[in-house]
């Protein structure tokens, strides 16, 4: 499991950037957003630092 908190994550509009970022990486990724806890949790077998560059592609970068 990837876990990321993204500090810029305020809705769910930011939510379906992020979706739509992992999607590119791995389109069978399961993600699991909790907005109001800025975090995001990936199942994947890719490397995290691809869904880390794809976030901050999508101007959400994690921390």
């Amino acid at each position: 499991m990837i876990e990321f908190t993204v500090p810029d994550m305020t809705c769910g509009h930011c939510a379906g950037r992020i979706r739509s970022a992992v999607a590119e990486v791995d389109a069978k990724a399961t993600v699991d957003i909790d907005i109001a806890g800025k975090r995001v949790r990936i199942e994947s077998a890719k490397d995290e630092a691809l869904f880390r560059e794809a976030l901050d592609d999508a101007d959400y970068p994690p921390d």
